[in-house]
């Protein structure tokens, strides 16, 4: 049977050694910073977010372009020409990435594509634990993978807390109204994945410590979720003590594996600096 080789944009935050490690190709979404147009992950997040602040500006960001997917379909069709190719796709509500997969996979029999619905480490979860399916079952083909990947996508749960909602209003994933309200009132709006979009769902009061316990319990309390492990992203400048808080709560609510990211260039231009997501799937 052809080998399977997961795509995905970088947009999922998987981290480029990891993906490499596990054989997923990662293909680059882009940030604008002023007249400079990078790819994600040219520049650590850290340092995107110190060049914004030299420059005055907020970053913006783009979708993957049909000829960076053709780039990555070509390298891995040279490679291996037996492949099939299955791309586990951001969420196509957000970003016209997936739009450009399906152009670039025009002309290429080889290549099937998978909307998601998800992002950052939403759309990660399921491209890792594709991959590691695929691992488990070496005769399975794209579609087979791709049927997998759905049924995980539909089982996924994902919010964030933003931590300047600044970027999400630059961004325009926040209105000016509820910008304004939110930053007098010092609240902190829950942003979740409902049928592929961001949207703000609960508000929340208090310090951020409490705040991303909360979070997890909002999320975690309302379903029946699978203890085998939860995934947590941070954007540079979330406080330790808000990262033990979080990690704390969720063992004891009983996750057995709790995993950490980094937000990319990308996630970062949305949520800012500070900022916490929670990931994890529920029980089919």
């Amino acid at each position: 049977m052809p080998r399977v080789v997961i795509t995905a944009e970088t947009g999922c935050d998987i981290p480029a050694a990891e993906a490499a490690e596990r054989g997923i190709v990662l293909v680059p979404m882009h940030v604008t910073m002023g007249d400079a147009t990078i790819d994600d992950g040219e520049l650590s997040s850290a340092e995107m977010l110190e060049r914004c602040r030299q420059l005055g500006v907020l970053p913006k960001t783009s979708g993957c372009t049909p000829h960076d997917f053709q780039l990555a379909f070509d390298r891995i069709h040279e490679e291996d020409p037996q492949a099939q190719i299955l791309h586990v796709a951001y969420s196509a509500v957000t970003t016209c990435s997936l739009e450009s997969a399906v152009a670039a996979a025009q002309g290429r029999d080889y290549v099937t594509t998978l909307d998601t619905g998800h992002v950052t480490i939403g759309q990660g979860l399921v491209v890792r634990e594709t991959r590691c399916w695929l691992d488990e079952h070496p005769d399975a083909d794209a579609r087979a993978a791709r049927d997998f990947a759905q049924r995980l996508s539909a089982r996924v749960r994902m919010a964030f807390l933003p931590g300047d909602l600044g970027y999400l209003r630059a961004g325009g994933r926040l209105s000016n109204a509820a910008f304004v309200g939110a930053t007098l009132l010092k609240i902190k709006p829950v942003v979740e994945l409902l049928d592929g979009k961001l949207v703000a769902t609960k508000k929340l009061r208090g310090s951020m410590g409490s705040a991303a316990v909360a979070l997890v319990d909002y999320l975690a309390l309302r379903e029946d979720f699978d203890p085998a492990r939860i995934v947590f992203v941070k954007s540079p400048g979330l406080p330790e003590q808000v990262r033990k808080l979080a990690e704390d709560h969720a063992r004891d609510l009983g996750f057995r594996e709790v995993e950490w990211y980094d937000t990319g260039n990308v996630i970062t231009s949305h949520c800012g600096p500070g900022a916490i997501g929670v990931a994890f799937a529920v029980r089919s």
